[in-house]
């Protein structure tokens, strides 16, 4: 008989978050490992700056969608047409390399009975931008939270960004960028949808 049988499956346990002081610990290893003295002066302090700035850069785990998105407005008047915040500027950082990319965001969406503040469009793309991330990724994630939260008739998101692993290492091609777009319900549809959407973008204020 196999001796495995009768083993338990493996379950993998959830890793604890470091300690902050693990953390500055991190960054200090860094330091040395990149050739610094991590004692002298302009260097004591830089393990508390880091770990703190990166409670700002990935504050998005701490967030959720949803909750931005769960208040909604009916009094609209009988509005039911496109609602369009463009130019939502954003950064976030490449998962590979974590090396800041930094873009626009252009969210789109058919209310069905009502609308969102548009201010939470802005904190959706921010929850999602302050995680490790890729660009496709984060596109997706925007798209697919809107489209849960609101049951709306579509959603389209279009997001340009220039990606600081391309510009400051590897091929080093400054001011490239990249574009991505996620598209729900009629703007996926309907490709008239998709046009009227990238009309709006090119349209005003070009």
């Amino acid at each position: 008989m196999d001796a495995c049988i009768n083993k338990k499956p493996h379950t993998r346990k959830p890793a604890e978050k470091p300690s902050r002081e693990e953390a500055e610990e991190a960054v200090r290893t860094l330091l040395a490992w990149a050739g610094e003295d991590v004692t002298r002066e302009g260097l004591i302090d830089t393990p508390k700056r880091v770990t703190k700035a990166y409670g700002e850069f990935f504050k998005g785990y701490n967030e959720q969608a949803q909750e931005i998105l769960k208040t909604t407005f009916d009094d609209v008047g009988g509005y039911g047409d496109i609602v369009l915040v463009r130019d939502i500027p954003f950064y976030s950082h490449c998962e590979h390399h974590m090396i800041p990319f930094i873009g626009k965001a252009h969210v789109a969406y058919y209310p069905t009975s009502g609308v969102v503040g548009l201010s939470k469009l802005a904190r959706v793309v921010d929850v999602f931008a302050h995680r490790l991330q890729t660009q496709e990724n984060l596109t997706s994630q925007i798209a697919n939270a809107i489209d849960d939260a609101l049951k709306p008739r579509g959603v389209a998101v279009l997001m340009e960004a220039e990606h600081m692993c391309m510009s400051l290492r590897g091929v080093q091609k400054n001011g490239a960028s990249t574009i991505t777009t996620q598209f729900t319900g009629n703007f996926l549809e309907e490709a008239e949808e998709q046009v009227r959407f990238m009309q709006l973008l090119r349209g005003f204020g070009k």
